[in-house]
């Protein structure tokens, strides 16, 4: 009768030291998990940081893109409009001489 309480009394305190080291690997899983999440975290905000400054970088070289070429379009207008005038004081000054006015 002893041995079984002997016995009885070892298997529950196996029991007990089964319990505690789930209960401790238990909070270590619990504890990787959060490090996991807060790592997976982080990374996913830098990632995301990372494509809306590349989004806001490729935006503004778009609009600066098309301020130059705006601006170029305008000088261009602007040099046509200047040439047009040139050649059309050239045709007159060429036709005046032909005619003999000058």
């Amino acid at each position: 009768m002893k041995e079984r309480i002997q016995q009885v009394v070892e298997l529950e305190k196996q029991a007990q030291e089964i319990q505690e080291d789930a209960t401790r690997q238990a909070e270590q899983v619990l504890i990787q998990a959060e490090k996991d999440a807060r790592a997976l975290l982080e990374k996913n905000r830098a990632e995301a940081q990372s494509e809306a400054r590349a989004i806001v970088s490729k935006a503004s070289a778009d609009v600066e893109g098309e301020r130059v070429l705006a601006s170029a379009e305008e000088s261009s207008r602007e040099s046509e409009a200047l040439a047009m005038s040139h050649f059309e004081r050239a045709v007159a000054y060429v036709l005046d001489r032909v005619a003999g006015r000058e």
